[in-house]
């Protein structure tokens, strides 16, 4: 049982209706993470302005998705797991890469140093060494795309945090949980 309730949006203010319209239009439905941030119209807006223009970056749809995927496992979201784990794979990412991203895996080189600094981005709550971002440089990635890393930690951050919250109600498939090795 949520916490939070997703807005309805047939009673929700004109603003929040036009949103929620917008995400529908966009996305075929109004996943219940956006209906219920719409509580706050302003905290929906920031979110779906905040993932717009991360969009635009030099990040990959796919390694976005894989970012979200290291990220929500190391926060233990249900919730993020489920809906990044559909949305990577409608972005083209495999079984075994959507699996791998959540251990922040990958069998490419470029792609699992960016995962991995993500991963120690949570890990050490920001405070990265000079070589994490040493290694990350090495593999290929510029500031411009070290700093979307950093945003998309933080971003998914916000949603991990937000759902235990909220105790949003997981709208997506659920994905099993890891098995222990």
């Amino acid at each position: 049982m949520p916490r939070i309730e997703p807005v309805v949006r047939d009673t929700s203010p004109r603003a929040t209706q036009t949103l929620l319209a917008g995400v529908e239009k966009k996305l075929g439905m109004v996943p219940n993470l956006i209906a219920t941030l719409a509580q706050s119209s302003a905290a929906a807006q920031a979110y779906l302005g905040f993932s717009q223009a991360l969009g635009g970056g030099v990040i990959s749809a796919q390694l976005r998705e894989q970012i979200a995927l290291t990220v929500g496992e190391a926060n233990q979201c249900g919730y993020c797991l489920a809906a990044h784990s559909a949305i990577g794979g409608s972005v083209g990412l495999s079984e075994d890469e959507l699996r791998d991203a959540r251990t922040a895996a990958s069998p490419d080189r470029k792609t699992e140093a960016a995962l991995q600094f993500a991963r120690r981005i949570v890990d050490t709550q920001g405070f990265v060494s000079d070589d994490d971002v040493d290694g990350t440089r090495r593999a290929g990635y510029g500031d411009d795309a070290i700093v979307e890393v950093i945003a998309h930690v933080a971003l998914n951050i916000f949603t991990n945090y937000f759902n235990h919250v909220a105790e949003t109600e997981i709208d997506f498939p659920i994905v099993p949980e890891l098995s222990v090795a």
